[in-house]
């Protein structure tokens, strides 16, 4: 059966339309009828009947990106599109070892293990019992939250062995009154031997300091380990962006999800919030807060710690840290993209060579992957610059008499451990011998110890001896 085909009829009613619209011409294609009466209309209204128009070329079609990019050019030439994130496929880690099971390391294994960022989760604590029980509660809530990790504690840094990714959140905590500088000599002590067990037993791991002093800290862990600077960084610089992003959304009286910002230098009173690139609402911060207002957020935010301490008297903030160590973690895996402000060394960057400071940085599973140099104003930049030679001056001080105390411990220790032969096992104090003191009594903290207490483990006996000297506790 054939198929009857269509015909167009064009009558004196559409010539008339065409008029009123103020068309020239009407396109009369093969097989239209086109009526006796609507050919004199068109004649007496000169409107010319085009017979077997030609093909007119295809519209091209425009996205509305990129019709907005050309707007914004043609109103400003020197407008430049914003650098779009390359997207990565998320990665998990293989092995997280977090070391230090306080108020930070406890709240971070329950969000690293609920976000399900590493296959396991491995805690260490020098107070027997503390690491097992935290990762034992955390299975428990497992079968709440239906997370896969694997969970273990531990208090021997030989479980650091095959890790991925060290986070080191040991050290003692600040108290009213205290400094972060303060806790140098005791902490890094600590970062010492923790950095001497992670080069030896997992060489290609990225190691994450969150130990006070930051930078003070993660410039020794450096040192320590000799990793490259790109798989030892600090954190400091998400957790002061994110008191810097809530102060101003306080202040301006608007949901912190409006707000952008970004804090580099020191993690203190060197901290520079770079209140240029603050946004609200993707608009400069000026448009909502006053000079003397945005200042108030600056102040609120380098003393954000404190705050947090002389309400607690007795620790300094936990959640907050552990928040901000998570979101270093998923920029690692690729959970997040884009830039992300941490501790790390520089070579040459913002004009400054062998210094720990926080700067933005993309991140990887091999650390940071590249430091990015923003654009910033003369007197950031200056402040910038000069928080990192106030970050250098203290390390010169503080680590000048540490070294010092770090040659005799040397010698002591030789000295103690040609007798150990005879007389068994001694906490290098030189004030605890295992014959004369039961070990049960030994001191749990014993990384506080005045004297530099290391350990070491004598070939005669199966467990590490411990300072039982009163002043260690």
């Amino acid at each position: 059966m054939k198929q009857i085909q269509q015909r167009t009829l064009i009558a004196e009613e559409q010539i008339q339309n065409a008029f009123r619209r103020g068309r020239k011409f009407i396109e009369v294609k093969p097989g239209t009828i086109v009526t006796a009466q609507a050919q004199d209309t068109a004649a007496r209204l000169k409107i010319k009947l085009l017979e077997n128009p030609p093909e007119r070329a295809a519209v091209v079609r425009t996205s509305g990106s990129t019709a907005t990019r050309r707007v914004l050019y043609r109103n400003n030439p020197s407008w430049e599109p914003p650098s779009r994130p390359v997207a990565r496929k998320r990665q998990t880690i293989e092995k997280l070892v977090l070391i230090g099971v306080g108020g930070v390391g406890a709240n971070l294994a329950h969000l690293a293990a609920n976000a399900s960022i590493a296959n396991e989760i491995c805690l260490i604590d020098v107070l027997p019992g503390a690491a097992e029980a935290v990762a034992l509660d955390l299975q428990h809530a497992s079968g709440i939250t239906r997370s896969g990790t694997m969970l273990s504690g531990s208090t021997s840094l030989k479980s650091i062995a095959q890790a991925q990714v060290v986070v080191v959140t040991a050290g003692r905590p600040r108290t009213p009154g205290m400094d972060r500088s303060d806790l140098s000599q005791i902490n890094g002590r600590i970062i010492r031997t923790i950095g001497e067990s992670i080069a030896d037993l997992a060489s290609d791991s990225v190691v994450i300091t969150v130990t006070n002093p930051v930078e003070e800290m993660t410039k020794l862990m450096l040192q320590t380990t000799g990793f490259p600077r790109k798989r030892v960084i600090g954190m400091a610089g998400t957790l002061d962006s994110a008191r810097f992003r809530q102060s101003i959304a306080s202040a301006a009286e608007v949901a912190v999800t409006d707000v952008q910002a970004i804090t580099l230098g020191s993690h203190g009173d060197e901290m520079v919030p770079l209140a240029s690139r603050a946004l609200i609402q993707e608009r400069p911060i000026l448009e909502f807060l006053s000079e003397s207002a945005i200042e108030s957020c600056r102040a609120e935010t380098v003393q954000g710690g404190a705050s947090v301490v002389n309400l607690r008297k007795t620790g300094s903030a936990t959640l907050a840290p552990a928040h901000a160590t998570l979101e270093i973690l998923e920029y690692m895996t690729g959970a997040r993209v884009g830039i992300v402000p941490v501790s790390v060394q520089l070579s040459g960057e913002y004009g400054l060579d062998s210094m720990v400071i926080g700067v933005p940085c993309r991140l990887s599973m091999s650390g940071v992957y590249e430091i990015v140099e923003l654009k910033l104003e003369a007197e950031e930049l200056a402040f910038l610059q000069k928080a990192a030679r106030a970050v250098r001056t203290r390390m010169e001080a503080n680590w000048h008499g540490f070294n010092e105390r770090l040659e005799r411990r040397k010698i002591r220790e030789d000295r103690l451990l040609q007798q150990s032969e005879t007389r068994g096992t001694f906490c290098l104090c030189g004030r605890y011998d295992s014959h004369r003191k039961k070990r049960e009594t030994a001191c749990t903290a014993w990384y506080l110890c005045p004297e530099l207490v290391y350990f070491r483990e004598n070939p005669r006996v199966s467990a590490p001896s411990r300072c039982g000297v009163a002043s260690c506790r």
